[in-house]
């Protein structure tokens, strides 16, 4: 009788950040495993309450503004748990900003974008200079 399946958050606080792969992967619906040497993508390597947070923020439409209200926290310590989780996620040096006083939906869609690592830095610039 096969164990029965474990959040995926008991992995991540096992390995504590550390680095790991995926060696099987059983679709218990078919009847098929799956063996190999698989990364799990840099999100999986966050805590679960980080990975709330990340998705809340992604629904806010990268809004500092609304996660202070959602989360109850102020405007610095929402912008320093985005720095941690960036440096965390190994993306270099990160500042996180709010956008400009009303951002327009274009560019609420390009820091969105952005924020969920669909396109780079440069592509983000490069599509809000085209906006100005």
């Amino acid at each position: 009788m096969a164990d029965a399946p474990h959040d995926w958050s008991e992995l991540v606080d096992l390995t504590r950040g550390e680095a790991f792969q995926v060696e099987r992967v059983r679709l218990p619906g078919r009847g098929v495993v799956i063996e190999g040497a698989f990364v799990p993508p840099r999100l999986a390597s966050l805590s679960g309450e980080d990975q709330v947070f990340v998705a809340a923020f992604l629904r806010a439409h990268g809004s500092i503004k609304e996660m202070e209200q959602v989360f109850g926290v102020s405007y610095p310590t929402v912008k320093s748990r985005l720095n941690r989780i960036a440096a965390h996620l190994d993306f270099g040096p990160v500042e996180v900003e709010e956008p400009s006083p009303a951002p327009t939906d274009a560019r609420r869609d390009i820091l969105a974008r952005l924020a969920a690592g669909e396109i780079t830095a440069a592509a983000a610039i490069a599509a809000l200079e085209r906006l100005a």
